[in-house]
């Protein structure tokens, strides 16, 4: 035990530091929408999938119902994340390429670090407290000054501003506590919350006339917002072999982007939508466990989000443009096979709609979060009596939507933008338990 005491007190704080610091340039991602499948590489090898299934301690941020049934342990992990988006021009219009020209544009910048870290301490056998810090999903593009035809002189850019993008930074930490009664367990975890923003190549939008506050439109930096919201869980052990929950977060409540007051609805509004989640585990064999999620994602909750790219009102308004996303619905299955005492094989799929309608895929080429199919695998090997090694390796194929070019002036019928998107994603991740 005193060596289990001096090992958490040198492993704890340096751990923590360092994936802090990570942490905050991690540029977010576009999976579930932008939410991603799963934190840790036990979850991701199932695409999310099993909420009423914990296994390590990262269960904290999808349902902190599991920290109950976890042992202590101490769980570290990095995701060496791939997104491809492009978007290609038909037509006479005004995006890049622009005039009569056609062609596509590709966003640079096509791999990311995502670490995560988390920690769970039984109190007892039936209590536990955790801890985890881990990036969710989000936007991310950089496109180049591209050459545009339909550009006043001396401009250049997807929009006309030069090198165009959005890049939003979300670092959360939770704090749970679980405890378990006969068949039941329920968790809560508090979430703090900081978001880092910057867009560029915007500020044409400003020359026309169409922000409430041009001068906080694009360009600005990064802009810093800082808020948080309660995730919370149950699960049910309907049978010793089959297990039921749910878990749910409230809205992640933020502050303003200031210095992009001008371009989100409500002044720089961002909040991170609310979700739920419900799923279903059942031990098949005393080596396979089958798993089936259902989570909800109510972006129609967030306006900078949900609202139209076609909305009349100015940028920044109550009820200026946004991003036109619709609610998403995601399915994932998951499946582990424990294949020796000390190895374990798991798999997955997950599938969700597009959030993205075509009337939205102008203002969407910021942000083409149109995937909607994970595939993954993983495994797990148990290298000492105290610790685990964690691989997983998701593949998300490529998903295209094309709609109408919207401009300043309104809809353009004669030209067609398609947003295509793909990602690959490899996840490790080391867990030691004491």
């Amino acid at each position: 035990m005193k060596g289990d005491q001096m090992r958490r007190t040198a492993l704890l704080p340096a751990t923590a530091a360092v994936f802090a610091c990570g942490l905050l340039g991690v540029p977010a991602q576009a999976t579930e929408g932008y939410f991603m499948p799963g934190y840790s590489a036990p979850q991701k090898a199932m695409a999310g999938a099993g909420v009423a299934n914990p296994e390590d301690a990262m269960t904290l941020a999808t349902n902190p119902a599991g920290i109950a049934s976890v042992r202590e342990e101490l769980e570290i992990g990095v995701s060496l994340f791939s997104p491809d988006r492009q978007y290609t021009a038909t037509g006479p219009g005004f995006v890049a390429p622009g005039g009569m020209s056609s062609g596509s544009v590709t966003s640079r910048n096509k791999f990311f670090l995502v670490p995560g870290v988390a920690y769970n301490h039984p109190i007892d056998e039936n209590t536990s407290w955790g801890v985890a810090m881990y990036a969710n999903g989000g936007m991310n593009t950089d496109y180049p000054a591209v050459a545009n035809a339909s550009c006043p002189p001396g401009y250049s850019g997807v929009f006309c501003g030069g090198k165009a993008g959005v890049n939003l930074n979300q670092m959360f930490v939770s704090a749970g506590y679980a405890w378990k009664s006969g068949a039941l367990s329920l968790g809560i975890a508090p979430t703090l919350v900081m978001q880092m923003f910057s867009a560029n190549g915007l500020a044409l939008f400003g020359m026309y006339g169409l922000s409430s506050d041009p001068t906080n439109l694009s360009d600005r930096g990064i802009s810093y917002s800082y808020g948080g919201g309660v995730r919370a869980g149950a699960i049910w052990a309907v049978t010793p072999n089959l297990r039921l929950a749910v878990s749910g977060s409230t809205p992640m409540w933020m502050s303003k982007f200031t210095k992009y007051k001008g371009l989100f609805a409500g002044g720089g509004s961002f909040d991170i939508p609310a979700s739920l989640t419900a799923g279903v585990a059942w031990d098949t064999s005393p080596n396979l466990t089958l798993m089936v999620d259902y989570k909800h994602i109510f972006y129609g909750g967030v306006e900078a989000v949900a609202n139209s790219s076609e909305n009349a009102d100015f940028f920044g308004k109550d009820d200026g443009p946004g991003f036109g996303w619709k609610d998403v619905d995601v399915i994932s299955v998951g499946a582990a096979f424990k294949l020796t005492p000390d190895c374990t094989l798991r798999a997955g799929y997950a599938h969700n709609n597009n959030p993205i309608d075509q009337d939205d895929v102008t203002m969407n080429i910021l942000a083409p979060g149109v995937v909607t199919d994970h595939f993954s695998a993983g495994i797990s090997h148990r290298l000492t009596e105290h610790s685990v090694l964690d691989f997983a390796a998701m593949y998300v194929p490529t998903h295209s939507i094309s709609g109408t070019e919207v401009t300043p002036m309104g809809p353009n019928p004669y030209r067609t933008i398609k947003l295509s998107m793909s990602e690959m994603d490899f996840t490790i991740g080391y867990r030691y338990q004491f």
